[in-house]
């Protein structure tokens, strides 16, 4: 006789339907899951270059900075980011003198723009003398705002030493003869406007220290030359911005400039001790 077979339990039943019937299901939601989301490339923009922002008051080494800064985004056609130097305070010391004398200027010269030292009369005293350069009609300055009556100019010689001091470096032993220096690419415009005060500008006029010996003996001539000191405010050109930058092609380094309110010109030692200075005002 056969054996009666015994039915599944109900419970089995139903968890074997719900697998039949929802599994196709779950396995199509996981898949859905797995499915990367579609992603589209970010525009391409054109990003300024931006310049890290100096010191409040910049010395010779941040001013120096800004202006490779702009240097580089001139080059590259570019835009400068970052925070404006408008109206930020600048004290910038630089050595001159560090080779030694140079000869006196003639009285016809014009002014360049660079800081020296001569022998006076029987080499018994020294000459500082800064003759301010006549920038008015520069190119590079020209249009740069149309309340300017008059540009003087200062250059930073060897921008790429942001030292204050004489460089250390020495010339080269076999050189065939003394090279011509690189031409001056940085520097700073004085610019006064039309209706401001008259007692800072030079007007050709250069300023002029006598360094005496002591005890009625002749002068020392310095080991580490003297410091000038331009001391003043960032002022700003036509299109707002405190440095403009220019180059004939593009493979010329372009020369900077730093338009600039004047408020103090000196002449220091090497020690930073003050020989003369001239204060707008």
């Amino acid at each position: 006789m056969l054996e009666p077979i015994a039915s599944p339990r109900p419970s089995v039943v139903a968890l074997a339907a719900s697998v039949l019937i929802f599994g196709p299901v779950l396995a199509g939601c996981q898949r859905e899951d797995a499915a990367p989301a579609p992603t589209t490339a970010p525009a391409q923009t054109q990003t300024p270059i931006v310049a890290v922002g100096p010191a409040p008051t910049l010395d010779r080494a941040g001013l120096l900075q800004a202006m490779d800064v702009a240097a580089s985004a001139y080059a590259a056609g570019l835009e400068v980011g970052g925070p404006s130097l408008v109206g930020r305070r600048f004290v910038v010391r630089q050595a001159f003198g560090c080779a030694g004398a140079t000869p006196p200027p003639a009285d016809t010269a014009t002014g360049d723009g660079l800081a020296a030292w001569s022998w006076g009369e029987r080499r018994r005293s020294l000459k500082l003398s800064l003759s301010p350069g006549d920038w008015t009609a520069s190119p590079l300055v020209a249009g740069g705002a149309e309340t300017w009556e008059s540009v003087e100019g200062f250059w930073l010689p060897r921008p790429w030493l942001r030292a204050d001091g004489c460089p250390g470096a020495q010339g080269d032993p076999l050189a065939s003869g003394p090279a011509a220096p690189s031409p001056q690419t940085m520097g700073l415009a004085a610019v006064f406007e039309e209706d401001g005060p008259r007692t800072g500008r030079r007007n050709g006029r250069a300023y002029d220290f006598i360094v005496r010996g002591e005890d009625g003996q002749p002068a020392v001539p310095p080991s580490r030359g003297y410091r000038l000191v331009l001391e003043g405010r960032m002022a700003a050109f036509a299109d707002g911005r405190a440095i403009r930058c220019r180059a004939a092609n593009p493979d010329q380094r372009p020369v900077c400039i730093g338009a600039v309110q004047l408020d103090r010109v000196a002449f220091e030692d090497a020690e930073g001790r003050m020989l003369s200075e001239w204060r707008d005002g």
